[in-house]
């Protein structure tokens, strides 16, 4: 997993609230395996006609907007049915942080375990990013890991909370199952010496 230290990006807006796990990846996309390219079906029934051609006023086909980094959207993102593949989706597209009001829960775990930083502010704070954006749209934003804060646009700083635990992994680049694996002098000096113990 990439390592999140800082971010600095134009902000993709999405100011609509309650987006759900389906419109961020449709279902018929669920097949995927996890190495395919699941960037390009990305918001892809927002973004695109049926026929295949790109909906104008979608923000990623904005080309400011086109390689963002950072998202910002409305309360409850990431709702609905708690598919991993929407956070692939995100990342695969190139987004590193997502921050909003509040999320789906299980959509905020995905993303933590797979390198997507969602960041909670006050839905005002969120409120104000979104329409400095849309007046601004080259305007850039700051997600800094280290020391927990988000730089907006208007050079406005504001602090966030997460989990130490997930803080870390961030940081360091590893999952869970990494950071298990970082331990295995002490898993297997634990094992002999409960061997011994039980034999």
């Amino acid at each position: 997993m990439e390592r999140f230290q800082v971010v600095r990006s134009v902000a993709v807006p999405f100011p609509k609230s309650n987006i759900d796990t389906d419109q961020i990846l449709p279902a018929r996309f669920l097949h995927l395996p996890r190495d395919a390219d699941h960037g390009a079906c990305l918001f892809r029934d927002l973004r695109y006609r049926p026929d295949g051609s790109e909906i104008e006023e979608f923000p990623l086909n904005r080309p400011v907007w086109r390689t963002g980094r950072i998202a910002l959207c409305g309360d409850n993102f990431g709702c609905g049915s708690s598919r991993e593949n929407a956070v692939w989706a995100m990342h695969g597209h190139g987004f590193r942080a997502v921050i909003a009001p509040s999320f789906g829960d299980i959509f905020a775990q995905n993303g933590l375990k797979n390198g997507l930083l969602p960041v909670r502010l006050l839905a005002g704070t969120v409120a104000m990013m979104i329409a400095q954006a849309e007046t601004d749209p080259q305007g850039e934003v700051t997600v800094d890991l280290q020391a927990q804060t988000v730089t907006a646009a208007d050079g406005s700083v504001h602090d966030f909370e997460i989990d130490p635990f997930a803080r870390r992994c961030l940081l360091e680049g590893i999952d869970e199952l990494a950071f298990t694996l970082g331990h295995d002098e002490e898993i297997a000096a634990f094992e002999r010496r409960f061997g011994r113990e039980n034999s």
